[in-house]
């Protein structure tokens, strides 16, 4: 910990505001919630520090990564590192002002126009949060738009991002959300289609969802579109190089995760979310939009666009009150996506599709495990085990291998579930190591 004001500055300080001591600051938290004394280690000099540092690092064990559930293990090249740490980018707050901002601003510019282009989309703004809060912002717009105030939710849709929608509505009854069960993994149209009335303003469908399996995007947004409602798709950028975009099989807004393009799994964040839609609801797109015009001269040149600063101006009456963006990680996505191109996204996804479905063949066939679901899946599945999933997960890891994600808190029926993922990273190896683990669990 480093401090740069003495003893005598602290002093000082508390005599201008008319306290004795810092104690006399914290007299509304009650004493039992403030931390005691602190034993803190004598200083060290950087020589000393860094030696501790590395020895410390030293105790990690690398782990092969076969856990997903919303954040991924894929390859980021290095240059995409190398770019974003560039001191016009890296700074502590996004410039936007368009007579001084224009390298961010394009970027910007250009990272809308690959979520457009994955998403199948015709307009996106410059990212939110992650994806569960993009989700939310959906979920608002839908309701806007329509004038409902019901939202159905897939049981297999991701437990966290089911939490944030509750934390966002759940306290102010601003909307109603109703669970679809999902007894087979995945969204029945005909049990969709029962719950659809002319109050459900949208239907969410995650594919691939959170149980890993892709939903018939195209027949669920027929049964919304029937009811008038809207379709929101929730769905892994990844996933989009091999798989149909959600603009192009019905859906009116869609929104996702971008962790994998480009950001590391860095402890769970940051990351950031990401927002399209179709050309009519625009008006309602959360954030900033950055467009590109010309100027007096005929230049070309990048602005913020729609709705720049007008959180700030409507205020109770603007699409939503959110107005930053991700731009560091939002930046790293799009010179990912610069770097890989079209068919290098499609060689990835492709490798996560092979890696997953070779792993989860290698896995089914040691005795006691079996697919949990059926149905077409990407890079993850839910593998059912003989023994309780987090004594395997714990088995693995002396293994070498974070094997995946137990899901018993979903309840006592998923207690031998497994979430596990594969993605382009993973090795024959590895996977061979995975499936010899397996087996020694149940001996």
């Amino acid at each position: 910990m480093y401090s740069p004001h003495t003893a005598a500055d602290r002093a000082e300080m508390l005599r201008a505001i008319g306290v004795s001591s810092m104690d006399d600051l914290l007299t509304q938290v009650p004493a039992n919630l403030r931390a005691g004394g602190y034993d803190w280690p004598a200083a060290l000099g950087e020589a000393e520090l860094t030696a501790h540092a590395r020895g410390l690092a030293a105790q990690n064990k690398p782990l092969a990564c076969f856990a997903g559930a919303g954040a991924q293990d894929h390859y980021v090249p290095a240059a995409v590192k190398a770019l974003t740490q560039r001191g016009e980018f890296l700074t502590a707050y996004t410039p936007y002002q368009a007579e001084a901002s224009q390298g961010t601003l394009q970027a910007i510019y250009e990272f809308q126009s690959s979520v457009c282009a994955l998403y199948g989309m015709d307009a996106a703004n410059a990212s939110l949060y992650d994806g569960a809060t993009a989700l939310a912002e959906a979920v608002t717009a839908a309701a806007r738009i329509t004038g409902r105030r019901k939202i159905l939710l897939p049981a297999a849709l991701h437990p966290e991002w089911r939490d944030t929608l509750k934390t966002y509505f759940g306290t102010t009854r601003a909307l109603v959300l109703e669970d679809i069960p999902c007894p087979s993994g995945r969204l029945e149209p005909a049990e969709v289609e029962k719950r659809m009335d002319g109050a459900v303003a949208a239907l969410v469908v995650a594919t691939p969802n959170f149980f890993g399996l892709l939903e018939d995007g195209a027949a669920l947004a027929e049964k919304a579109h029937a009811a008038g409602a809207l379709l929101i798709a929730a769905a892994d950028p990844v996933s989009l190089g091999v798989l149909e975009a959600p603009g192009v099989w019905g859906a009116d807004i869609a929104v996702g995760e971008g962790q994998g393009l480009g950001n590391a799994l860095n402890y769970g964040g940051p990351y950031l979310g990401l927002f399209a839609c179709k050309k009519a609801h625009m008006r309602h797109i959360p954030g900033r939009i950055c467009g590109m015009t010309v100027d007096a001269e005929g230049k070309r040149g990048f602005v913020l666009t729609l709705q720049a600063r007008e959180q700030h101006i409507r205020r109770e009456r603007a699409a939503s009150n959110i107005c930053s963006n991700q731009a560091l990680c939002a930046l790293a996505a799009t010179i990912h996506l610069a770097l890989l191109g079209p068919e290098g996204l499609k060689e990835v996804a492709e490798l996560c599709v092979d890696k997953a479905h070779r792993l989860a063949e290698k896995a089914c066939a040691v005795p006691g495990y079996r697919l949990r679901f059926d149905g077409p899946f990407f890079n993850e599945f839910v593998l059912e085990c003989p023994v309780p999933a987090d004594r395997v997960r714990n088995a693995l890891l002396k293994a070498g291998l974070l094997a995946g994600v137990p899901l018993g808190r979903l309840g006592k029926g998923m207690k031998k579930s497994l979430l596990v993922c594969a993605t382009e990273q993973r090795t024959d190896e590895e996977i061979e190591r995975f499936a010899a683990a397996l087996g020694r669990v149940v001996r």
